[in-house]
């Protein structure tokens, strides 16, 4: 496998420095990192993103998430290993992510369940981090970056 090209992020002056500082910034907010990371997870294999759905995985492996947590965070309304507020969480992700999957890309049931978890702050923390992902994984995607792959 090979790369179309480099990373836009890497090729295009400034645009690394400003996606991280992007990504640090979607942090803050007082969600749990593992809580973000998971949404990461889920966002990116959505998105068929090699690139992010390797890192995430490792990074919640290192983090000392079970392997459970790790695999199934694709079906987390389905199994036992996810808080209410986690699924919450996954649930806002793709929902985010497939934003033309339905005509209320968001709907009020979701918004309410991710509010009964999170304040407003959070909320914001959890919509930050879940775009970032996305556009990592669009440009990753797009250029056919490869899993493992140092940049």
């Amino acid at each position: 496998m090979k790369a179309r090209m480099g990373n836009p992020a890497m090729v295009v002056p400034g645009a690394m420095e400003a996606l991280l500082a992007l990504g640090k910034a979607s942090a803050k907010g007082g969600v749990r990192e593992t809580t973000h990371t998971l949404v990461h997870l889920r966002a990116s294999q959505i998105n068929g993103c090699s690139v992010c759905v390797d890192m995430h995985a490792r990074d919640l492996k290192k983090a000392g998430e079970s392997d459970e947590r790790v695999f199934a965070v694709g079906a987390g309304r389905e199994t036992p290993y996810y808080t209410d507020a986690e699924r919450a969480a996954l649930a806002l992700a793709e929902a985010v992510t497939r934003l033309s999957d339905r005509s209320d890309a968001v709907p009020d049931e979701l918004w309410d369940e991710v509010a009964d978890h999170y304040d407003e702050a959070q909320i914001a923390s959890l919509i930050m981090s879940i775009a970032t992902v996305n556009l990592w994984n669009r440009l990753n995607a797009a250029t056919r970056q490869v899993a493992g792959a140092a940049w």
